[in-house]
């Protein structure tokens, strides 16, 4: 049986639930970001967007682009009230949910909770329930797998939707730019182009063989892209990878004061840890050096870490491994995160804990 998979992406999210907070700045270029040259921009609304304004910017870039731009510092506990909201309405519908981020996720409307025959007519009333409950709006792509999902939710932003049908999906890929696939980032973006390709029907000329070859293991799955083949299930089971945080300094630090801000992020780690009741066995500290280049160690345990102390030693130990060549250098981000978690029995839990 064909499925019928609903992408649902909520439009410039963070931004968006700002204005509605604020809608005398409607109209404006909102830019959600920490008000510091050394931040990185979390959410543009699409005014700004129109400077080039984009998330994971600099906010200095940013500036540049466009000064007259509003910053308003993040509220994470208000984008997850939201989110739950969202995420409440899409219960209505199905059980089958895999979110990917707060804005984000896929719906697996084949059998749904309202006997709604049509993928797309879940799509549209989902959309405003949303709106109706949340003043926000969101977009969504409609299609028989998760990979033409999430493609057709960007075809019509914002506000938007795109279906996708089975007799379409050759048609559909045929002239679609390569950037388009989930994934392909600008170095597998110039290796396309070296070898002549640059729609996904150029990518279907080429054998399994020849992709395998120029691509590895991925040449495989490129194969079916190309055919527009993704056989994952939606799955309302997957489980967060990895717990982390970061920080960027105000101003580049050297390697020897490094350990006071590290302390103070594995605090930070270490209440999200609780907040989740995660706990895991592998630590990574991640670095990155004035000149943007990334520093990463990392150890697994035996056993899961229990305590803030734990944590702190592990992080210290994964500080000291850094060279003595890369002592020497200028530090601008540091960040913590902890991986391979446990599954841990409630009162195997409180015991470790106390």
């Amino acid at each position: 049986m064909t499925r019928k998979i609903v992408h649902i992406d909520m439009d410039a999210f963070y931004a968006s639930v700002e204005l509605r907070e604020n809608p005398q700045l409607r109209g404006l270029p909102v830019v959600v970001a920490w008000d510091s040259i050394r931040s990185v921009v979390v959410a543009a609304s699409y005014e700004a967007r129109k400077y080039g304004l984009r998330s994971a910017m600099s906010v200095r870039r940013a500036r540049e682009l466009c000064p007259h731009a509003i910053y308003i510092a993040p509220n994470f506990m208000l984008y997850r009230e939201v989110s739950r909201q969202v995420r409440s309405i899409f219960q209505q519908y199905t059980d089958r949910i895999e979110p990917l981020s707060l804005d984000e996720a896929y719906l697996d409307v084949t059998t749904n909770h309202k006997n709604i025959a049509s993928a797309t007519e879940v799509a549209r009333r989902i959309r405003e329930d949303i709106f109706l409950q949340t003043s926000l709006t969101a977009s969504a792509g409609v299609a028989p797998n998760k990979f033409l999902a999430k493609i057709a939710s960007d075809w019509n932003k914002p506000n938007g939707m795109c279906v996708i049908p089975p007799s379409k999906v050759q048609l559909f890929l045929q002239d679609l730019p390569l950037e388009k696939i989930p994934g392909v980032g600008r170095v597998t973006l110039a290796k396309f182009h070296r070898l002549q390709m640059k729609t996904v029907g150029d990518l279907r000329q080429r054998s399994e063989w020849e992709l395998s070859y120029h691509f590895g293991r991925y040449g495989r799955r490129l194969y079916e892209l190309a055919r527009g083949i993704d056989l994952r299930e939606v799955d309302g089971n997957q489980e967060s990878q990895q717990v982390s945080t970061e920080t960027t300094f105000d101003r580049d630090l050297p390697f020897a004061q490094l350990s006071a801000p590290l302390d103070a992020i594995a605090q930070k780690l270490w209440d999200q840890l609780l907040r989740k009741r995660k706990f895991g066995r592998t630590v990574t500290l991640k670095l990155k050096t004035a000149s943007f280049r990334i520093v990463t160690r990392s150890q697994t345990y035996s056993n899961p870490l229990y305590s803030l102390d734990d944590v702190r030693q592990a992080a210290a130990m994964l500080l000291d491994r850094i060279e003595l060549e890369k002592r020497s250098m200028l530090y601008r981000l540091i960040g913590l995160g902890v991986s391979t978690f446990a599954e841990v029995a409630e009162d195997e839990l409180q015991m470790s804990l106390l």
